[in-house]
């Protein structure tokens, strides 16, 4: 991703030059209104930060990324792999209440325009989806848990039960937790190995002791081939948000005490 004139997100330089039209973006930490541990762009409200200051962060994120919050649909994210299309008269759900977000769904999509999905993130995977003749867009949310759940592949399974071509599709995996940072155990691992459908795969590196690294960007990766998607369809970055302390939040890294990041996705009127 590369940095825009705004301190408060990123965007995706490819889809920048090939997807006119389209607001991609996943906020950083910084120039926002929250204190304390949430310093400053929290975007989460359900972390127990002041919900005035979280509605005025994404009211600046959504000002300088051209995606005004009254056009946002969050959700309930419950670390499943449940998937909703949504539209136009879902505006707003969850944008500035909580409980108002559509409930239990780790996975918005759309084929609407100016109608931006929203959802939060610490650590956890950002998947976003594009494709230009249907204006087909989703954003998913892959902790370890939604990505064994194959959250990636049931994107791709229900745009392509709506008539959308899964080879026109683009998808970025956005910044997350690296595999530099993520230690996960035993029962992790056989779900990981589970889900591949194999015993060895390079996003799982055994450290002894039944203690593994886990690249979940690679995970993600390797579902979405498994579901069809040609590579170079698939587009990464590169960024761990735990190293990277001065433009994202992490959970792990800030143990559980911490704001949240939004990836923001939305055709543009």
């Amino acid at each position: 991703m590369i940095r825009e004139r705004s301190e408060t997100f990123l965007s995706i330089k490819k889809w920048k030059e090939q997807l006119p039209g389209l607001t991609a973006v996943f906020s950083t930490k910084n120039g926002g209104f929250s204190e304390k541990e949430f310093a400053s762009l929290n975007t989460g409200l359900h972390v127990q930060d002041n919900d005035n200051h979280v509605i005025q962060n994404r009211n600046k994120l959504g000002i300088h990324a051209h995606a005004p919050i009254e056009n946002w649909v969050c959700a309930e994210q419950v670390h499943g792999s449940v998937i909703k299309k949504v539209f136009s008269n879902d505006k707003s759900r969850g944008s500035t209440n909580y409980f108002d977000a559509i409930p239990g769904t780790d996975g918005l999509w759309t084929c609407e325009t100016n109608l931006f999905l929203s959802l939060c993130f610490a650590d956890c995977v950002p998947l976003y989806f594009a494709e230009p003749n249907s204006k087909f867009i989703g954003v998913a949310h892959a902790g370890w848990k939604g990505t064994v759940q194959n959250i990636a592949g049931k994107m791709i399974q229900q745009a392509s039960e709506n008539n959308v071509d899964p080879s026109q599709i683009q998808i970025y995996i956005g910044p997350s937790i690296g595999k530099c940072c993520y230690e996960v155990n035993d029962a992790v691992a056989d779900q990981v190995q589970f889900c591949l459908n194999r015993k060895e795969h390079s996003c799982l590196t055994s450290k002894g002791n039944g203690k593994y690294n886990l690249d979940l960007k690679q995970l993600n990766k390797q579902l979405l081939l498994d579901a069809g998607i040609k590579k170079d369809q698939i587009s990464l970055s590169s960024s761990c948000t735990s190293c990277e302390e001065e433009l994202f939040f992490s959970h792990r890294r800030d143990r559980g005490k911490t704001g949240r990041n939004s990836a923001v996705l939305g055709w543009r009127e």
